[in-house]
């Protein structure tokens, strides 16, 4: 996982850092139990504060996303937790909203449409 920090975005670092974490986690590059930096390693990599990146990993255990382990770590949680599979779905509600405007704005049926997305989820791997 490579994390990419800008001091110019105006975004706070810790919702960089949240954001970034959130996105692998949803896209699968990380999965489930896989242990995310330490916090002092990710701070010295990042050139940042510990506090930053206790905040950034602390609201992502507020979220589900991840679970922090006294004396372990931080770990990523299964994508069966509920908040995670609330965020998921949001996902998928949010890239269907996407489809079906460029499908509307290339005049694409809906049964031509829903023929589309049966193709590409029977594609991928369960």
């Amino acid at each position: 996982m490579k994390l990419i920090i800008s001091s110019v975005s105006g975004e706070p670092i810790y919702e960089q850092i949240k954001n970034q974490i959130r996105a692998s986690v949803l896209n699968g590059e990380l999965k489930a139990g896989e242990a995310l930096p330490s916090l002092r390693k990710l701070a010295k990599e990042l050139r940042i504060s510990v506090l930053t990146v206790t905040r950034a990993y602390n609201e992502l255990a507020d979220e589900g996303v991840v679970q922090n382990i006294q004396g372990k770590g931080t770990f990523v949680m299964d994508k069966g937790n509920e908040l995670m599979r609330n965020q998921l779905e949001t996902q998928a509600r949010t890239s269907l909203a996407e489809a079906v405007r460029a499908a509307k704005a290339a005049d694409i049926p809906l049964a031509d449409l829903t023929r589309m997305l049966a193709e590409e989820y029977e594609k991928l791997p369960s």
